[in-house]
């Protein structure tokens, strides 16, 4: 299944840094403007190492090669900085393959301190696993990049979003693809066999560990969700816990709210208090009048949104 693309420009960047500390002179390329039917967003990066081996896309491969040649050069110069140019009318677009109608521009900087500094790419790294956002301002025409939203360009890193979704069950088939959908990383957590069969969710890797010991490892952060769906407590209630020791934007669990009540009372034996509580919100999802797996997915897709954006009302 797709990985957000937020992930993917933040996996080209810890690419490049680990060439990098290996020795090896790297540029980075990012596309700074579209116009017309781009085939890569504003923000795409491109890490190309001096061997010319590279990692990301700036066009899905219409214009890579000569942005390779481009940034090798520029390697080679050990200064300075480039804005290459590439569209459909231009006799060069053609020579490298954008004939798809639209125009991008795309700045190549060296990963230097003068340029993109390797320090920054470890502060995108570390913002992205404690969930919180980054915005970068670039100088285009020296290249000189620092964190700040003042400059003539600015790129943001939003944090990755992810989802724990606690029980391989019919609503979590339909909770992955809608969470793919928003950009949401999920992950299914569930030790039990019968449930947490390959087959039933093909191309996502499940994770067969009771939940608190899943959870330690996945560490929820200020980006992450936390449903449970398996209406047993031996499970839902240790993962219900772990995410209220985090600061997981949105905790959530299923159950009637006769269940949800016996469930509060059982965490509150556990020392939380009634304003931590309250952050759980049961019965999981909007009240749409969900009748079945799909739209009671959908329900908890628009509360879990809702929620991310400071949209979302208390409980009565």
């Amino acid at each position: 299944m797709t990985a957000p693309r937020t992930a993917d420009d933040l996996g080209t960047l810890r690419a490049a840094r680990g060439w990098h500390a290996d020795g090896h002179r790297v540029a980075i390329a990012t596309v700074i403007d579209t116009w017309g039917s781009a085939p890569r967003r504003k923000g795409s990066h491109l890490a190309i190492r001096d061997d010319g081996l590279f990692e990301g896309s700036v066009s899905g491969g219409c214009v890579e090669g000569d942005v390779i040649t481009e940034a090798q050069a520029l390697l080679d110069a050990g200064t300075g900085v480039a804005t290459l140019d590439y569209g459909v009318a231009d006799a060069t677009a053609w020579q490298v393959g954008l004939a798809c109608g639209g125009r991008i521009q795309i700045l190549v900087q060296r990963l230097a301190d003068d340029g993109f500094a390797p320090a920054l790419i470890d502060r995108l790294l570390a913002a992205a696993a404690a969930g919180e956002a980054v915005t970068l301002a670039i100088d285009p025409a020296t290249g000189a990049t620092r964190e700040g939203d003042d400059g003539p360009l600015t790129r943001a890193y939003p944090p990755p979003r992810r989802l724990a979704i606690i029980g391989a069950v019919h609503i979590a088939q339909a909770l992955v693809p809608l969470a793919i959908g928003l950009g949401v990383t999920p992950t299914v957590i569930d030790p039990r066999g019968l449930f947490a069969a390959d087959a039933r969710f093909a191309g996502l890797e499940l994770d067969r560990r009771w939940p608190d010991e899943a959870l330690t490892d996945w560490q929820p952060n200020a980006a992450s969700a936390v449903v449970a769906l398996t209406h047993d407590p031996k499970l839902d209630d240790v993962a219900l816990a772990a995410a209220l020791r985090s600061p997981a934007y949105y905790i959530a669990a299923l159950g009637s709210r006769k269940n949800h009540a016996g469930r509060l009372e059982r965490l509150a034996a556990l020392g939380f208090d009634a304003d931590t509580l309250a952050r759980v919100r049961g019965p999981a999802g909007l009240a749409i009048g969900a009748a079945d797996p799909a739209e009671i997915a959908l329900s908890i897709a628009a509360e879990m949104t809702a929620s991310w954006r400071g949209a979302l009302a208390p409980r009565a």
